[in-house]
């Protein structure tokens, strides 16, 4: 794996959405993830609340990376894995050096809440130097829009779940449509970029 220097260090997250065969699509990439992922890991899957919390326990106990269901307040920190809570939008908050997790109750967005829209566009007002999209199955196209914003603002590196391995073609077809992605790839794929773009400790 690729060990990161520290004194030169690119500070990067990994930013995900899925909806439709998510929960699965999930179970399959996340526990790919290295403990030492030198990255926060985003996830907004469209769920409603009160059933987030227990898919964020299932992969907690299927992964080496920690996975919590985020709350408001909490300190962004690499290799640890924040998935949106259902029913509320999740976006990224810069305090100080540091950036917090902060949630919104604004309408529904693509149909959706929480929406991935939301999360990538908080992003633009970061200090992380990439930003490492995943856009996984799910109907519609939440994440097209959140991503080309972003990449007006932040170098962005975009993966798409492919056809084969969607249940449903939708979010990532959009993103390859708006030519926004740099490959369509398996899962187990997408998991290997992600570690080989930002390493570990």
């Amino acid at each position: 794996m690729l060990k990161v220097d520290q004194t030169k260090a690119v500070k990067k997250i990994v930013a995900i959405a899925s909806s439709t065969g998510g929960p699965k699509a999930l179970q399959a990439l996340i526990p790919l993830l290295p403990a030492n992922l030198n990255a926060p890991v985003l996830i907004v899957q469209h769920m409603p609340a009160g059933f987030t919390e227990a898919l964020a326990g299932r992969l907690n106990t299927l992964s080496q990376i920690a996975v919590k269901e985020a709350a408001d307040g909490d300190i962004i920190v690499p290799g640890q894995a924040y998935l949106a809570k259902g029913g509320r939008h999740m976006q990224v908050a810069r305090s100080g050096t540091r950036h917090l997790i902060r949630y919104t109750d604004e309408p529904p967005r693509e149909g959706v809440r929480p929406c991935a829209n939301y999360m990538y566009e908080s992003l633009t007002g970061c200090d992380y130097d990439e930003v490492v999209c995943a856009v996984l199955t799910g109907m519609g196209a939440d994440g097209t829009a959140g991503i080309r914003n972003l990449k007006e603002k932040k170098r962005v590196t975009v993966f798409a779940q492919n056809e084969a391995t969607c249940a449903v073609y939708g979010m990532p077809r959009s993103i390859v449509l708006a030519g926004l992605a740099e490959k369509e790839i398996t899962l187990e794929n997408i998991a290997q970029e992600i570690i080989k773009n930002v390493g570990v400790i």
